[in-house]
């Protein structure tokens, strides 16, 4: 396998990979940043794992002499904007979405409000803050969708099919999180778009034995199906990758990350969320999909970082 040159060494320096992290995603992250880890000094990068446990991790940063950071925190605390603004006060270039992308992009609220606004296909929605919120709900028609507004992972998810499991799945995600989105299902099939810079990967289809891609089938489970090519027709694969691309950059993400969709019976495809910075695991998508492109895992994490490369470039300019 072979190392970056001494050029490229130099230039991406020392470089911290961000790991851990408070949120309910933990475990995941810990597992990702350790393969991003092993990915990058595979390649020779001068890379070090830091696991965030608290607001001391930034000291580590500071007084660590680095030059860059691989952020493989996933939920709030990581991926939600908070670390990104930390490393925008210390000058520190990091990858993926700024702070803008990333709040938004955590926030399936609002990333749904800006959808909706600029004409792109999602399902229809309510939000439910309190108990009262829930008399609004059954009008989406059953089954649902009930999901924390701002978690991950399918944490705090569940299919509910009639009013009777309303309330309970709302307490259950609430745990997560004050805000809960309730969706309309989507009967069909669900679809995941992985970006890398500017570019839409291979489509990948998943196929699961459970009610939908939950956290089990992602990250446990030996008996989930990712196929890839996705089945879908040239025309119909342009389009969700199209459509990735727009709503990627509708939240103003940037640098990678995923999009997923489903697409219906009918064959129109529904945006479900953006995540800014997904797994990297061994039951990941973004791998996966770059894998179908050729770039195996430890190119993958160096182009990844390389991107920030960009960064030092216009604060020289």
């Amino acid at each position: 396998m072979s190392q970056i040159s001494a050029e490229q060494k130099q230039a991406l320096g020392k470089v911290a990979v961000l790991m851990g992290g408070t949120a309910a995603e933990r475990e995941v992250s810990l597992v990702s940043g350790a393969a991003v880890l092993a990915g990058l000094q595979h390649k020779g990068v001068d890379a070090h794992g830091i696991d965030v446990t608290g607001p001391e991790s930034l000291s580590q940063l500071i007084d660590g002499g680095f030059d860059r950071v691989f952020i493989v925190l996933h939920g709030r605390g990581g991926e939600d904007g908070a670390m990104q603004g930390a490393l925008e006060i210390l000058a520190l270039p990091y990858t993926g979405s700024g702070v803008l992308g990333s709040a938004i992009g955590m926030d399936k609220f609002r990333t749904k409000l800006l959808w909706n606004a600029i004409g792109l296909p999602t399902p229809a929605y309510r939000m439910v803050r309190k108990a009262a919120d829930l008399d609004a709900v059954a009008e989406l028609g059953f089954p649902l969708m009930v999901k924390p507004a701002q978690e991950g992972s399918s944490i705090g998810m569940a299919k509910v099919t009639s009013a009777d499991q309303l309330r309970g799945a709302w307490e259950a995600a609430a745990k997560y999180d004050a805000n809960v989105l309730v969706e309309q299902w989507i009967t069909g099939s669900e679809y995941t778009a992985a970006v890398v810079g500017d570019e839409a990967m291979p489509v990948i289809r998943l196929e699961t034995d459970s009610d939908f891609y939950d956290y089990e089938a992602k990250y446990e489970s030996d008996e989930t199906r990712y196929l890839i090519p996705s089945g879908l027709s040239d025309e119909k694969e342009r389009e969700a990758q199209k459509l990735a691309l727009e709503a990627y950059s509708a939240v103003g993400a940037s640098g990678w990350g995923r999009v997923d969709l489903m697409m219906d019976e009918s064959g129109n495809f529904w945006l479900l969320e953006v995540n800014t910075v997904p797994g990297m695991t061994s039951h990941s998508l973004v791998p996966m999909a770059a894998q179908a492109r050729g770039i195996d895992f430890d190119s993958l994490v160096v182009r990844i970082l390389e991107q920030t490369l960009e960064d030092d470039s216009e604060v020289n300019a």
